[in-house]
């Protein structure tokens, strides 16, 4: 309402400064030497203004003009990029459909199209991968990381063909180049623990593990690794306090505080580690400096007296009251295991080696040792150290299961009951 308000307002000023021209008159005159002209002045003015929308009119055909070719190559750019759109579409379809050849005809189309942009040469990267050619790829990967906005997206892809190829020592310069290019990337901090799980960089592993991931496992097998004692040390107790029943990390912990002259701490160690899981193995470490006989009974009722009905508690104690001589003590632990049903072979064989001891090489001795001996060709077999990944099993723990390539997966179980 208010422009239509001023546009009658100009209009009106218009006219009236029209009007005022005519009932004014006057002539403009113009002498160039003997030529005269002379002019009135509505007619000037209305010559004037002709001349301006002339003159107005032939500037704007001539920028018109000047803007077709521009126009022309707008339209054309357009065209290419709505072509080459349709083709990196067309080469998404292939990759994932897994026909290589028709999704390289529509990469080198796109590329054409549109030029070597990021989008471009990572299809024509994953193009090659998929048809096998690893060297056309790490071309383009490497053209990638030539540049500043897609430098990440080559040197993953070339991450990944190293780790591939198993070159770790350029994976792991392509990795901290990577982190420099994307600092803390998840991809990333995946991609670095499986580089140091692969080379056995069980320190750096261990620093990228995840909170659900093999801590004590690893913090263990970093101190095997560790020229420094005091930092070994600290790994040992770092293994130690993730898991309290992994018997092997309380064992190395337990050493280390008695090597530097903490007994007490490394007992309340293999105490610890015995409540939370009892293993042969914090058995013997917890005996070992006590020689007697029947002074390592009293060792043994000091360790157990907090599970004492435990199958390896009772075999335990049953084991240093028959060395001891203490047959009767002996007995009544490995009876109380069979009549609860949870002896295993060892308890059988322990028996059928009591009945010796009690009883010599007699008639009685030797039917009472065949009827244990039947016991234990029925009964479960000992726990073994064994890989939940694969079931193979080692004499000893490892870090890495050499059958599997699994890390973190050897535990102290019970063999499955076939």
């Amino acid at each position: 309402m208010r422009r239509a308000l001023w546009v009658l307002v100009a209009l009106a000023a218009v006219t009236a400064l029209a009007f005022w021209l005519a009932e004014t008159g006057g002539t403009i005159e113009v002498q160039v030497g003997e030529l005269w002209i002379g002019v009135g002045l509505p007619i000037a003015l209305l010559a004037l203004v002709i001349g301006f929308g002339l003159l107005h009119g032939v500037f704007t055909a001539l920028r018109a003009l000047g803007r077709v070719p521009a126009q022309r190559r707008a339209q054309r750019a357009d065209r290419r990029r709505t072509d080459g759109d349709a083709a990196v579409t067309r080469a998404l379809v292939a990759l994932a459909a897994g026909t290589p050849e028709a999704a390289r005809i529509e990469v080198r189309r796109a590329r054409h199209l549109l030029g070597d942009t990021p989008q471009t040469l990572l299809l024509a990267a994953e193009a090659a991968r998929l048809a096998g050619r690893e060297d056309m790829a790490a071309d383009a990967f490497k053209a990638l990381a030539e540049r500043p906005d897609a430098r990440f997206l080559g040197l993953r892809g070339l991450l990944r063909q190293a780790m591939q190829r198993q070159d770790w020592e350029a994976a792991h310069r392509l990795a901290k180049e990577a982190e420099a290019a994307q600092p803390g990337a998840a991809w990333l901090r995946e991609e670095r623990q499986v580089l140091a799980l692969r080379t056995h960089d069980w320190r750096e592993a261990l620093a990228l593990s995840p909170p659900g991931g093999p801590r004590a496992a690893l913090a263990l097998a970093a101190a095997e690794q560790e020229t420094d004692a005091a930092r070994a040390a600290e790994l040992e107790k770092q293994a130690f306090t993730a898991d309290p029943g992994f018997a092997p990390a309380a064992i190395a912990h337990a050493k280390r505080l008695s090597a530097a002259g903490s007994t007490r701490r490394a007992r309340a160690a293999l105490e610890q580690a015995w409540v939370a899981a009892p293993h042969p193995d914090i058995g013997a470490a917890w005996i070992a400096g006590t020689p007697a006989p029947l002074a390592r009974v009293k060792a043994v009722e000091d360790l157990i007296h907090r599970n004492p009905d435990h199958l390896e508690s009772r075999l335990l104690m049953a084991r240093v009251a028959l060395d001891a001589g203490l047959t009767g003590r002996a007995r009544a632990e490995l009876e109380a295991l069979t009549a609860a049903g949870h002896a295993d072979r060892r308890a059988y064989l322990m028996l059928a080696e009591l009945e010796e001891a009690e009883h010599g090489d007699t008639a009685d001795a030797r039917a009472a040792q065949a009827r244990w001996l039947r016991g234990a060709a029925s009964a479960p077999g000992a726990p073994v150290w064994r890989c939940s990944a694969c079931g193979a099993e080692h004499g000893a723990w490892k870090a890495e299961c050499t059958a599997c390539g699994e890390v973190g997966r050897i535990a102290w179980s019970a063999p499955a009951m076939g």
